[in-house]
Order: C-alpha cells, then sequence, then structure tokens
C-alpha cells in the first residue's frame, strides 16, 4: 500500500490585517479583493504596516504570494512594494520611522561626511557626479531594500569627491570605529558601476550580529559566538573575543571554506541559544554554535579557549563531517499512547517507518488559543479513525522538526477545524479511509391515544 503523511498546521493558515503609519486606531481590515490597492494608497508617508494574523482560509492569495509560514508576520511595504519583514522590536515606532525616512542622505559639506561615517553602524557612501543617472536610481533602489541593515549616503560635492575619494572607488563601506580590528581595513571598496540590493551582502569576516542586520547575516552557513556583546560600555572586552573569532575565521576564509562567523549578545539572542540548548549558560566565557542554510544545529562541547585552538577545533571537526548534530527534543513518552500521539524529536523517525499507515501530525504551540480549541475535537478523531490511521502531534516550541518528511511529500491539511471536516478529508485523501457510518433511520413516535 501507499505510505502518504498528511500534515496538520493549525496555526499556518492565517488572516490579514494592516495598520498605516498614523495614528493608533488608523487599522485597516485588508482582503484578497483590496490588498493590493490599499497598500499602494499610504499618502505622504509612502509606508505601510502590514500584520499576518489567524485565519487566512478566506485570503490565501495574498497570504501565498508573500510566503506568510507562521503569526503572527508583521510586513513593510512601502508604494505598494514589500520592503521586507519587520522582525524589530514590538514598539514599532522608532523603527518605521527609520524606514519612512531618505533611503540614501544627501552629503553636503565635509563636516557631514565626517559625522556619517562616524556613526556606531557601519555606512555606506556613494560618489556620483551626475544624480539623474541609471546607475545612481539603482543605488536609491538597492539602499530602500537594505536601510534596516545599512546607513546609506551619497554625494555629487567636488570637494568631497576629490578628498574622500580620490584613491578609492565610486562606492566605499566606512566600518564604525567599534568594530575596528588588525584582520580588516577600515573602509571596504565597492567597484561596480551599479549597485544592486543583491551585490551590498555583509560586509566583514565576523560582523556583530544585531536586531537590525540579523536578516541580512542569517540564512547561510553561520557559526554564532554567543557572549556579553557591549559595544558601548565594553567595547575593548567585547573586541577581545570577537578578535580571537576572527582570527580562525580568517584562516577558514583563506583556506575557500564556506562558513560565515559572527558575534552576538547573548542577552539580545537568548532565545537562539535556547534553540541550542544553551540557555543556561553563563559567564563570560563564549558559547559556539552552528546552524546551516538547511537547518543543522551543531553545539560546541568544549569550552572555549584563548588561544583559539578549541574553535579551530570545531571547525576541523565540522569540515570533517565528525560533528554530531544537535537535536533539540522533549524526552520520548513512557507512558502508552492514547487516542493521539505524542511524537517528540527523538522518536520523530517511527511516523516514517509506519508502513501502510497513513499519519496526521499537528505541529501545535502550548500557549496558542486556537491549539487548545481544537485539542478535544482532534482527540474525538483518533478515537474515531480507524487503526490504519495514526492521529499524531509535536509540541513545535520544544522539539525540532524534523524535515526528513518533506521527502514523503506531505500534505497540509488547509480546512476547517470541525471533527466533520477532518473525517471528510481523510475519507477524501487517506489511503485507507475511515469507514462513513451508516444514519439509522429515527423511529416515529408513537402517536398518543386520544382519551
Amino acid at each position: 500500500m501507499r505510505l502518504r503523511r498528511l500534515a496538520l498546521f493549525p496555526g499556518v493558515a492565517l488572516l490579514l490585517a494592516a495598520a498605516r503609519l498614523a495614528a493608533a486606531s488608523d487599522v485597516l481590515e485588508l482582503t484578497d479583493d483590496n490588498f493590493e490597492s490599499r497598500v499602494s494608497d499610504t499618502g505622504s508617508a509612502g509606508l505601510m504596516l502590514v500584520e499576518f494574523f489567524v485565519d487566512c482560509t478566506a485570503n490565501t492569495n495574498t497570504c501565498n504570494k508573500y510566503g506568510v509560514s507562521g503569526y503572527p508576520t508583521l510586513k513593510i511595504f512601502r508604494d505598494g512594494e514589500e520592503a521586507g519583514a519587520y522582525d524589530g522590536p514590538r514598539t514599532a515606532v522608532s523603527h518605521l520611522k527609520k524606514q519612512a525616512g531618505p533611503a540614501s542622505v544627501p552629503l553636503r559639506t565635509e563636516e557631514e561626511f565626517k559625522k556619517f561615517i562616524s556613526d556606531k553602524d557601519a555606512s555606506v557612501v556613494e560618489k556620483k557626479n551626475d544624480l539623474f543617472s541609471e546607475a545612481h536610481s539603482e543605488f536609491l533602489k538597492a539602499a530602500s531594500k537594505k536601510k534596516n541593515n545599512y546607513r546609506f549616503a551619497h554625494t555629487n560635492v567636488k570637494s568631497l569627491t576629490f578628498f574622500f575619494f580620490f584613491f578609492l572607488k565610486k562606492k566605499i563601506l566606512f566600518r564604525p570605529s567599534h568594530l575596528t580590528n588588525k584582520f580588516e581595513d577600515k573602509t571596504e571598496k565597492k567597484t561596480e558601476q551599479k549597485m544592486t540590493s543583491g551585490k551590498i551582502k555583509n560586509f566583514g569576516i565576523c560582523p556583530h550580529m544585531t536586531e537590525d542586520n540579523k536578516d541580512l547575516i542569517q540564512g547561510k552557513d553561520l557559526l554564532i559566538a554567543y557572549y556579553d556583546v557591549e559595544k558601548k560600555k565594553n567595547a575593548k572586552g567585547s573586541n577581545y573575543w570577537r578578535n580571537r573569532v576572527m582570527m580562525v575565521a580568517k584562516k577558514k576564509k583563506n583556506a575557500g571554506h564556506k562558513l560565515n562567523f559572527a558575534v552576538a549578545s547573548r542577552k539580545t539572542f537568548s532565545k537562539k541559544k535556547s534553540d541550542f540548548g544553551l540557555e543556561s549558560t553563563a559567564g563570560e566565557i563564549p558559547v559556539v554554535a552552528i546552524r546551516t542554510a538547511k537547518g543543522e544545529k551543531f553545539v560546541m562541547q568544549e569550552e572555549f579557549s584563548r588561544d583559539g585552538k578549541a574553535l579551530e577545533r570545531l571547525k576541523k571537526n565540522y569540515f570533517d563531517g565528525n560533528l554530531k548534530r544537535y537535536l533539540k527534543s522533549e524526552p520520548v513518552p513512557k507512558k502508552k499512547d492514547g487516542p493521539v500521539k505524542v511524537v517528540v524529536a527523538e522518536n520523530f523517525d517511527e511516523i516514517e517507518k509506519k508502513k501502510n499507515k497513513d499519519v496526521l501530525i499537528e505541529f501545535y504551540a502550548p500557549w496558542c488559543g486556537h491549539c487548545k480549541n481544537l485539542e478535544p475535537k482532534y482527540k474525538e478523531l483518533g478515537e474515531k479513525v480507524n487503526p490504519n490511521i495514526v492521529i499524531a502531534k509535536m509540541d513545535a516550541t520544544a522539539n525540532d522538526e524534523k524535515k526528513t518528511y518533506e521527502k514523503l511529500n506531505p500534505k497540509k491539511y488547509e480546512g476547517k477545524k470541525k471533527l466533520s471536516d477532518f473525517i471528510s478529508y481523510l475519507q477524501r485523501e487517506a489511503t485507507n479511509p475511515p469507514k462513513k457510518k451508516e444514519e439509522k433511520p429515527k423511529k416515529k413516535k408513537k402517536a398518543q391515544e386520544d382519551l
């Protein structure tokens, strides 16, 4: 018999709402029918913050178009175009003010220039004599898309272009002073005639990952050292550990290995640390973890050494394939299964090994109200289906989701959450569908005899 896997994601089907950058009461309700027209109508602000939240089954076209896969999801739209996900603090005003400002600031004097490049964040400056050229337009587009990650400016003042760019190139990255190190130059030159957003990639061999630039740094094979990064209060101490990481990162870069490096604050990214089981670690010594672009995770078990040798050994074992993958998992349940099988990361493979059985699995969060409301219906479903269909659930907040099941081409359940809807779905999709119960004819009430 054919093996199939059915997946239920009760918190992944979403509904849409939006808030314009204005008064708190100025909230727009968006649907598939009016989404495109409303996000283009942003008035003088040119900016809109859109929140996607439960239950997008009525607006699937919009949710699918913008790749919404969790809730609540916040996205920023500028002049009708998606400008990126909002992943900043939930007090979004300061973040949106930055978004609403110009993509690139014009620099007219030497004083403005020096002030701009002395900021705590990295700065990209373009020299362009012709501000109406196609190349400058491309630069402004790139700046608009990447303004979350860098500060952009441009100048066509001849005295500035001669003084600062005569021996340099058309575009320069100025690294902030607190990130100055002996492994990199203070500036990085870009020679491309056209600077598109795709060419503005992460600068530096070991950047300091923050809330503002994390989307630019993550998503690739990445090693992160977590410690008390305090670039304002303790810049010297922060750079001490960063330099030890950079020493190893520089060697890997020269060897042609594909692994990126970053340092990050253990306080700011405490949740990320917990993904690696490092939530209880403390002290000044960094803890190190690797996450690949495919989602594989590895943790440095050896204590970080000041001479960098422990990190060197981690690097060697990683590239040699000798590191054991880290898997976040709850303990395997000891008690026998009830109508709903409890699955954790450690026994997830059992689902794939259930031959001739279909599995409907719910990935849920304990705090999710919709998941709580579903629980009694889901339990009843487990009691009603035949033994050839396994009804299962897994706490997605406490267990790593093993992507190996994707090779089985699971089908996502996107229907309603009533018991009858689940049964109809299984009757339609399951290899061994549950049998329909024949309704017994209702007995007619006996006519009451007249007295």
